[in-house]
């Protein structure tokens, strides 16, 4: 009788301590999000008692989410989510700090990025299921695609240069985003089963037309991104070395051309390294300001609202990070760059026990794309590498970007065995 007891007793105070665990997390992130709203609510002239209620309503919000997906839906882990908590939270507390009335747009882009996830991660759970429907979306998606440039090329018009910005209702999107989300859906999906000559083909005809639209689109960030993610996708799925170099020696010729055919983008190349030279004109004057800037944070920063940077243009987008180095200073940046890493390492590790190939590629490939884009903004504002103009993934402002980024962690936390107890609990 004893030793029947004993068992059930110890797995009784696993799962208590576990709840524990996770409610002293939330405790954690909550004081660290009251202590960064206390300046923008107190001392911020500009913020109305409603902003910053709403500021305190996402707290409130991620406990309320998370209780509710424990009771009622019985999950047990909420690693990224409590880290996409933690980076929307900063995101939400700067875009209101600099602009209070887009606080609305964010927050309710943070909840239809949750709401997203969701569906998505319930959706991704049959196999099967998502296998029917890669070549639809596959057509659906380059006919969106190509649709979109032709109305933003011909009707909308550019936007600061780039012809990626949709305007629906009063409502700007990005369908690049969106396309993110698709890409990695069809290329998972795909090369899933046997590497066949058919479904190898049929991907790189649409992973083509995914890198080319973003070109003539003049959103050059976009399409190293889908270039760098279907060079995930391709190695794991064959593994073949000399393919992926062959590839990579094709995208550096197609690199060549651009540059030689398109002198915005060889402009920003000329400009690369080259910052200081030309710090007040528009080849530097961002990048300069952000390395100034970032360094006078020191370690604990400037204090919310008290930085210079913000003042510069797309401090809340392109330039977000280098807002967070002054203001919050260089740790909770670090933090920022450690939470990508950590996402990366949850994705490796949940691909080798995952129980299908499907989603071993698609949390890679998923995990991949945040983390080279979280690359190429990060190096980019700081002279690293060339300035393409991404977001931030979670921190940047921007609805589109973060609906993208809650539904890329779908793919992520799909391939957790965990998020399926009841439909993998004998694999």
């Amino acid at each position: 009788m004893k030793t029947e007891k004993k068992p059930a007793y110890r797995e009784r105070l696993r799962k208590k301590y576990k709840y524990v665990d996770r409610a002293f997390i939330l405790f954690l992130l909550s004081i660290f999000q009251f202590f960064t709203y206390l300046p923008v609510i107190f001392h911020d002239e500009k913020v109305f008692p409603l902003q910053a209620l709403m500021l305190v309503g996402y707290t409130l919000f991620e406990w309320l989410y998370v209780f509710v997906m424990h009771v009622f839906f019985k999950k047990v882990n909420f690693e990224l989510e409590f880290i996409a908590f933690f980076l929307c939270g900063i995101g939400l507390c700067v875009t209101t700090s600099v602009s209070p009335t887009t606080i609305v747009t964010q927050l309710v882009s943070v909840i239809l990025g949750i709401i997203v996830y969701d569906i998505l991660l319930w959706f991704l759970q049959d196999v099967n299921r998502v296998m029917k429907l890669r070549l639809p979306l596959a057509v659906f998606t380059l006919l969106f695609f190509g649709a979109c440039f032709v109305y933003i090329r011909f009707i909308v018009g550019p936007k600061n240069g780039a012809y990626n910005w949709l305007y629906l209702g009063g409502v700007s999107i990005q369908p690049a985003e969106l396309v993110k989300i698709a890409f990695i859906f069809v290329g998972a999906a795909s090369l899933d089963k046997l590497l066949t000559a058919k479904n190898s083909y049929l991907y790189i005809v649409f992973a083509l037309g995914c890198i080319g639209i973003p070109v003539l689109m003049r959103d050059m960030g976009t399409a190293l991104i889908f270039l760098f993610t279907f060079i995930i996708i391709a190695f794991m799925r064959s593994g073949d070395i000399r393919s992926i170099l062959f590839i990579c020696a094709i995208a550096v010729v197609g690199a060549v051309i651009v540059i030689a055919l398109k002198p915005y983008v060889a402009n920003r190349f000329m400009a690369y390294r080259h910052v200081w030279e030309n710090s007040d004109n528009s080849g530097g004057y961002q990048q300069v300001r952000t390395l100034i800037y970032c360094v006078s944070g020191g370690l604990f920063g400037l204090g919310l609202g008290n930085g210079k940077l913000r003042d510069i243009f797309a401090s809340t987008t392109d330039l977000v990070f280098g807002v967070v180095c002054e203001e919050f200073g260089m740790i909770v940046a670090f933090c920022i760059v450690i939470c990508f890493a950590v996402i990366a390492i949850y994705a490796v590790v949940n691909s080798k026990s995952a129980p299908s190939t499907f989603y071993s590629i698609a949390a890679c490939s998923a995990a991949a794309m945040l983390l080279f884009q979280t690359s190429l903004n990060i190096f980019g504002i700081t002279d690293l590498l060339p300035l393409t103009g991404v977001t931030l993934p979670f921190v940047s402002q921007g609805g589109s970007s973060m609906i993208c980024s809650w539904a890329l962690f779908a793919f992520i936390k799909a391939a957790d065995v965990r998020a399926y107890p009841k439909v993998f609990k004998n694999s």
